[in-house]
C-alpha cells in the first residue's frame, strides 16, 4: 500500500507539471477538452484547459470528475454546457454500467452548473451548497448568455437549471462502498464553494478552494482573508494525499498550498505594505507578483487580483 501511494504521488506530480494554456484541444473527437483519466482507483477526472473558456475548448476549462462507488456514480460538476455533460456521460458509460445517481455542483459558477439540465432531464438529483444555489439564481442568466457568446452553436440545448437539492455544512452521499462527504469548509473563492472528501482514499476533489497551474481569480466579492482562514483551519487539516483542484492536473496538498494559500498571503502582504506606504489604487495594480509570473492566466488576472485585494484591504 505504501509503495502504491508513493507511485501514485509521483505520477500526480509528473502530470501536474504540464499545463495546456496554449493548446486548444487535447481530445478533438469529443467536446471535452481532455479524455477522463483514472486518478486513483474508481476516481476519474476530465482535466479542463487552464485557459479562459473559448469556442475551441467548448468552455471546458475546469475539471469534470466522477466517482464509481460500487452502487452508482457520483459526478462532480455538470460542465459549462449541455454538450459537455452529454460528452462526460458517454465517457462514464464507457467505463462502468453503474448509473449516475448524483451530480454535485462545486459552486454557483457557469462551468459548474450550466450542464445541469442534461442531468435533470434524466432525473438525476443535483446537489449544491445553498449559497451556490442562490448565486446561480442571481447570476445564472448572465453566465448562460456569456457562454452562448463564445460557444455559439455548441450552446445548443443548454437552459438554466439550478440544483434540485441543497445543504448548508455537510452532506454524506447515502450510497456506495466507501464514504463520500460533501463539505462546505468556509468562505473561499466564490459563494458556496465545496470540496468532496473521500477519507478512505485520502483524496479531496477540492473544487475552487485550490489552484496550482493557473492563477486563481479574485472576484469583487471574494474575501481573501476568510479564504486564508478557511484553508488553515479546515482545508489543510484534511491532510489529503491526493488533490484534484478545480482547475489543472491532480496534485498534492503541498503544491496547492504553494499556489493558493501562499499566493493569497503573498499578495495580501504586498498590498498591505503598499497601503502602509500611502500607495493608491492606480499603483496597486503593479505590485510585484513576479514569483507567480509563470502561472497560466497570469496576464489575464494578476493586475485584477491586485486591484481587488487593495479595494478590500483598504477597509479591513
Amino acid at each position: 500500500m505504501l509503495f502504491r501511494a508513493i507511485a501514485l504521488t509521483a505520477t500526480l506530480l509528473t502530470t501536474s507539471a504540464i499545463a495546456h494554456e496554449d493548446i486548444a484541444d487535447l481530445y478533438p473527437q469529443s467536446p471535452l477538452y481532455a479524455k477522463p483519466v483514472e486518478v486513483i482507483p474508481n476516481v476519474f477526472s476530465a482535466i479542463g484547459a487552464t485557459a479562459p473558456p473559448t469556442y475551441e475548448n467548448t468552455g471546458h476549462n475546469n475539471n469534470l470528475s466522477f466517482i464509481i462507488t460500487g452502487d452508482g456514480v457520483v459526478v462532480v460538476n455538470a460542465g459549462a454546457a449541455y454538450v459537455l455533460a452529454h460528452a462526460l456521460h458517454a465517457e462514464i458509460k464507457a467505463v462502468t454500467d453503474q448509473p449516475v445517481k448524483l451530480v454535485i455542483n462545486e459552486n454557483g459558477q457557469g462551468h459548474a452548473m450550466l450542464g445541469n439540465n442534461y442531468w435533470a432531464d434524466l432525473g438525476v438529483p443535483i446537489l449544491a451548497h445553498e449559497d451556490a444555489a442562490h448565486e446561480f439564481e442571481e447570476r445564472g442568466f448572465n453566465s448562460l448568455e456569456g457562454m452562448k457568446r463564445y460557444n455559439r452553436d455548441k450552446s445548443e440545448g443548454t437552459v438554466l437549471q439550478g440544483p434540485t437539492e441543497t445543504f448548508s455544512d455537510k452532506y454524506v452521499v447515502p450510497f456506495g462502498d466507501f464514504p463520500i462527504e460533501v463539505l462546505f469548509l468556509g468562505p473561499a473563492h466564490s459563494a458556496g464553494d465545496i470540496s468532496v472528501w473521500l477519507p478512505e482514499q485520502s483524496m479531496v476533489i477540492a473544487g475552487d478552494m485550490a489552484f496550482h497551474e493557473r492563477m486563481l481569480p479574485i472576484f469583487p466579492d471574494t474575501d481573501t482573508a476568510a479564504w486564508v482562514e478557511t484553508w488553515k483551519t479546515a482545508f489543510e487539516p484534511l491532510g489529503a494525499t491526493y488533490v484534484i483542484p478545480g482547475h489543472g492536473h491532480p496534485t498534492n496538498m503541498a503544491q496547492v498550498t504553494r499556489y493558493t494559500h501562499d499566493y493569497l498571503v503573498y499578495l495580501r502582504g504586498k498590498i498591505g505594505a503598499h497601503l502602509d506606504a500611502g500607495g493608491d489604487l492606480a499603483d496597486a495594480y503593479y505590485v510585484d507578483q513576479s514569483p507567480y509570473k509563470n502561472m497560466d492566466t497570469f496576464d489575464e488576472l494578476a493586475t485584477k487580483n491586485a486591484g481587488r485585494v487593495y479595494e478590500a484591504m483598504e477597509f479591513e
